[in-house]
């Protein structure tokens, strides 16, 4: 059984970084899809960021394109989300997925 897990937020000041991290156990293959997502309060669930299992290719949601960026490690079995100059509206649980199984998320709440 896969389980990911999801770490690293926190909360942050306007502008800040923060870099999460989403770990699979129980997998056997580093070559998946991992897409980060994330949940405001009150709102529905928005794609973040994704890359792809094969290519690692990447793709990016419009509200975080040139701040965010994914990567993995695939030795690891570790996908990344660096995230840069964030704002307020950056503030939500983030979940990451490989289309099969999604972790608890982690928080990050962006204020002054």
């Amino acid at each position: 059984q896969v389980q990911l897990v999801e770490s690293g937020g926190g909360v942050v000041q306007p502008g800040g970084s923060l870099r999460l991290s989403c770990t699979a156990s129980g997998r056997t293959s580093p070559s998946y899809t991992m897409i980060w997502y994330r949940q405001a309060p009150g709102k529905d669930y928005e794609f973040v960021a994704q890359i792809s299992g094969q290519r690692n290719t990447t793709d990016y949601g419009d509200s975080v394109k040139g701040r965010f960026t994914i990567s993995r490690d695939s030795s690891k079995m570790t996908a990344y989300l660096q995230m840069n100059n964030l704002k307020p509206d950056d503030s939500a649980l983030y979940y990451c997925s490989d289309n099969t199984n999604k972790g608890h998320g982690t928080q990050v709440i962006v204020s002054s």
